[in-house]
């Protein structure tokens, strides 16, 4: 589906209410488009663990304005499937990912910055 208030009437559709009832969760998971405006921005949020991270942000369940209690994740778990055909692991998404050298560079080290804050004494609350 190409926006989230398209997710969002297929919800109402199939739990009932209507679609603000569920948009902010379905905003929440096309969200990633704020940083990357093309399918890749999927990888952030479409997957098990997205479903999950919907769950903790918003509740477990949401009252829709008939009253019903629909479970977040099953409406996580529907807007990745109408995207996906399917639920992806964050490892399935992972394992796309096209190593870079810069990836696995060793950075700066931080020895330097803890000795310097080392001596200062942590005030006491």
């Amino acid at each position: 589906m190409a926006h989230s208030y398209h997710h969002a009437i297929s919800s109402a559709r199939k739990w009932g209410g209507t679609p603000d009832d569920y948009q902010a969760v379905h905003d929440w998971l096309d969200g990633s488009k704020l940083i990357l405006a093309d399918f890749r921005h999927r990888a952030l949020r479409h997957h098990a663990e997205g479903c999950f991270a919907a769950e903790a942000l918003f509740g477990t369940t949401i009252v829709n304005s008939t009253g019903r209690a629909v479970p977040v994740r099953l409406i996580a778990e529907q807007h990745i499937v109408e995207d996906l055909g399917r639920i992806p692991s964050f490892a399935d998404w992972a394992r796309c990912i096209r190593p870079e050298p810069w990836m696995g560079r060793v950075g700066q080290r931080l020895d330097g910055i803890a000795a310097e804050h080392a001596h200062k004494e942590i005030p006491k609350a």
